[in-house]
């Protein structure tokens, strides 16, 4: 994958929700933002691609590419995101680009 630094020109601020214990039951509290702003390359996932998944969806959604780092291999499938007001749930995170280079998050968002 022979990607620059200008191609990563989105900023996304991760989020996660940590657990709240009451004694009775753990669950997960509000969602607060995770370290610092990352940038990224956003690529929505096209129709076709998804027509091909045999998926039919009412969301939206969209690839990020990060640069790998240990705060970026920190992040798990229970985080989100947000990118430009937009709210994404992450769906999968896999290496891309050899070397721990970069990670690629594959999210979704619910289409207003």
């Amino acid at each position: 994958m022979g990607m620059s630094a200008t191609q990563l020109d989105r900023r996304v601020q991760f989020l996660r929700a940590e657990m709240i214990d009451d004694g009775f039951t753990t669950r997960p509290g509000p969602f607060e933002p995770l370290g610092d702003v990352v940038f990224a390359e956003r690529r929505d996932i096209s129709d076709a691609e998804k027509f091909t998944a045999s998926t039919i969806q009412a969301v939206l959604s969209t690839r990020f590419t990060v640069r790998s780092s240990t705060f970026t291999r920190g992040i798990l499938r229970t985080d989100r995101l947000t990118c430009e007001g937009q709210t994404f749930g992450i769906v999968g995170i896999k290496q891309v680009g050899g070397r721990l280079t970069f990670l690629e998050i594959t999210c979704t968002a619910s289409v207003a």
